[in-house]
């Protein structure tokens, strides 16, 4: 898996990190059980301090996406058998309200409901 962050960019890198790798757990590129780089060898890898990566990761396990295995490091969790429901419940209430930001952002640049759909749906398509 290849990473790279925008130290220019306003999101924190932290952030982009997460990202990154919840993206390359979507399209396959991680799967349950692959072992991510450790927080040194990532944090070398892209010229960032090692407490912005422990950060990413933390965000990762606690949302879900990754377990810690002490020294092990970091490996991809098996969400289907390890997210809870309340856990679950919180990941779509977050989508929920991110959709919502976005469908307001949408409309107050003028956009209409029917060109929202159709961005989203075409975005959904894009990753199913």
């Amino acid at each position: 898996m290849l990473l790279d962050v925008d130290l220019a960019s306003q999101e924190p890198i932290y952030r982009q990190i997460r990202t990154k790798i919840v993206s390359a757990i979507a399209c396959g590129e991680l799967s349950p059980g692959d072992q991510l780089p450790s927080v040194r060898t990532l944090a070398g890898d892209l010229g960032v301090n090692m407490h912005t990566v422990n950060k990413a990761y933390a965000v990762l396990r606690d949302e879900g996406y990754v377990v810690m295995r002490g020294r092990s490091g970091a490996v991809i969790a098996d969400t289907a058998r390890t997210v809870s429901s309340s856990k679950a419940q919180e990941h779509q209430d977050r989508i929920a309200a991110e959709l919502t930001r976005l469908a307001r952002e949408f409309k107050a640049l003028g956009g209409t409901k029917q060109e929202f759909i159709e961005l989203a749906s075409s975005q959904v398509n894009s990753v199913f």
